[in-house]
């Protein structure tokens, strides 16, 4: 296993919630990561690590194989990829996504 994913897998496993995003949670840099940021906000999110792929490309490279998905934002709650701003909207509407950050303890 690479470095960068020996990164990855340890980062999101050794955190509650891990946001792989373009930019940072202060000052984002796409609509998708500041909509998934906005999403984890209103769920109470206190403890959250995003790691800004802008500033690694292979980080942004690697992110993609490690989940098998091809777009960024990629939410991990407890270890478990969830999704895109997408996925993550709809699971924010049915009530699924507060559920799972509860339970990872991740909220106040």
């Amino acid at each position: 296993m690479s470095d960068v994913q020996t990164f990855i897998r340890e980062t999101v496993t050794n955190n509650p919630v891990v946001l792989f995003m373009k930019g940072t949670a202060q000052f984002p840099q796409c609509g998708f990561s500041g909509r998934a940021i906005e999403i984890l906000k209103s769920n109470g999110v206190t403890k959250l690590v995003t790691v800004n792929v802008l500033e690694d490309e292979e980080v942004r490279s690697a992110i993609k194989t490690f989940s098998q998905w091809p777009t960024i934002p990629q939410l991990y709650v407890g270890g478990e990829f969830i999704g895109g701003s997408d996925i993550m909207g709809e699971m924010n509407a049915s009530g699924e996504l507060k559920t799972a950050l509860v339970e990872a303890g991740a909220t106040e």
